[in-house]
């Protein structure tokens, strides 16, 4: 079983990219984030075989599960504050497995109440990952987390000390998670690997001359991990016209 996660970045500007690239790449279970807007178009996708879900904001965030198999829906909400209206959570049950797409804040600029709001976001995704973990169900994570984990994941270290995405509190609530017994589906497949980014600013030829950052991540508890066969960031979408400033990343399960 394949499962794909992806930025999209406006599913309406993007929907050409994604139809084409799921009919070559057609996962079991795709993940979106950011697809920005109210009205979720299905019926593109339904054509290739999806049923989908989606949680929607006008304008602004938004994620998505599209499986092949039936998706029961279990919460639209990140438990922990009921004020927080954001599009960013969205916890399914497909074929047994949890399935969970988030679209983490970004929290830029630090020192502001974006930040803040970072940090309480990930304190109570934190808190949802232990009772997951203690229960029977496989869980995965995966979307835009806003996080670059370590030096190795952002092409040169130096230019991201500043940003939200990078800081040692965000950085350690992501180490948290992977203390918990979470595994990064990817660094786990590549451990000492660097230039493999998911995200690649449109200015200044930063895709061209690699310079990106991996913040598009797939964590899945230990259950999965013996399911684990493949992780991989598919770099071919992010050179068509118009596309996303992220890419997918591709996990794939054993039966």
């Amino acid at each position: 079983m394949k499962i794909a996660s992806w930025n999209v970045n406006s599913i309406r500007a993007r929907m050409p990219i994604l139809r084409a690239w799921g009919q070559g790449v057609p996962p079991g279970g795709l993940m979106l984030a950011e697809f920005q807007g109210l009205a979720f178009t299905t019926d593109p996708l339904r054509e290739l075989g999806y049923h989908s879900v989606a949680v929607t904001q006008k304008s602004y965030n938004g994620v998505a599960v599209l499986s092949r198999e039936p998706i029961e829906v279990l919460t639209t909400t990140l438990a922990g504050d009921v004020e927080d209206s954001h599009a960013r959570f969205l916890e399914v049950l497909v074929s047994d497995i949890r399935m969970v797409a988030i679209y983490l804040p970004n929290g830029n600029p630090i020192g502001t109440e974006k930040f803040e709001y970072k940090m309480r976001w990930m304190d109570r995704l934190l808190a949802e990952m232990r009772v997951w973990i203690a229960d029977s169900t496989p869980t995965l994570i995966g979307g835009d987390f806003n996080v670059i984990p370590t030096d190795i994941d952002c092409h040169k270290p130096a230019s991201w000390v500043k940003d939200a995405l990078f800081q040692p509190e965000t950085k350690a609530r992501y180490a948290q998670m992977l203390a918990m017994g979470y595994v990064d589906a990817f660094r786990s497949l590549h451990p000492d690997q660097g230039g493999l980014f998911t995200y690649w600013d449109y200015f200044r030829n930063a895709f061209e001359t690699n310079r990106g950052i991996r913040i598009d991540h797939f964590l899945i508890s230990p259950a999965l991990v013996p399911r684990l066969a493949g992780c991989v960031i598919d770099r071919a979408p992010r050179v068509l016209e118009k596309p996303s400033d992220h890419t997918p990343i591709v996990m794939e399960l054993r039966d």
